[in-house]
């Protein structure tokens, strides 16, 4: 087998145009397309809160909070609490650099295909 594979190959088996970073992202962590758009935001604007980040995606503020909570279980983002000169607080979202990212992804991808090899190693052991 090439260690060098063809980039063509892999393209035949993609319906339509070739993958965004976004559709990676969803794919290799299964998230949704809104959820990768919300981490390319946050790049964008670090340090925002849930109720700004609703405004800038135009979209409902609940929906920003479970994408919110969906990227930090994935360890695409963080939170920190602020303190409010007014009392109270609020939480500002930061996302995971890209570098780290990018690590987990291939990380996860990684921890895929492993699992897809040991599947394809078992198919039809029984019958042997």
């Amino acid at each position: 087998m090439s260690t060098n594979p063809d980039p063509e190959r892999f393209r035949d088996l993609m319906l339509g145009n070739e993958p965004g970073f976004e559709d990676v992202m969803a794919c290799v962590f299964g998230i949704q397309r809104h959820e990768a758009r919300m981490y390319l935001t946050l790049l964008e604007a670090p340090g925002s809160t849930a109720a700004e980040l609703a405004e800038t995606v135009d979209r409902d503020r609940s929906n920003v909070n479970r994408s919110l909570t969906t990227l930090r279980e994935k360890d695409l983002a963080s939170r920190e609490r602020r303190l409010l000169d007014s009392g109270g607080h609020v939480y500002q979202y930061t996302a995971t650099p890209v570098e780290e990212a990018r690590s987990l992804m291939n990380e996860t991808l990684d921890e895929w295909c492993g699992y897809v090899h040991e599947l394809i190693d078992d198919f039809g052991a029984d019958s042997v």
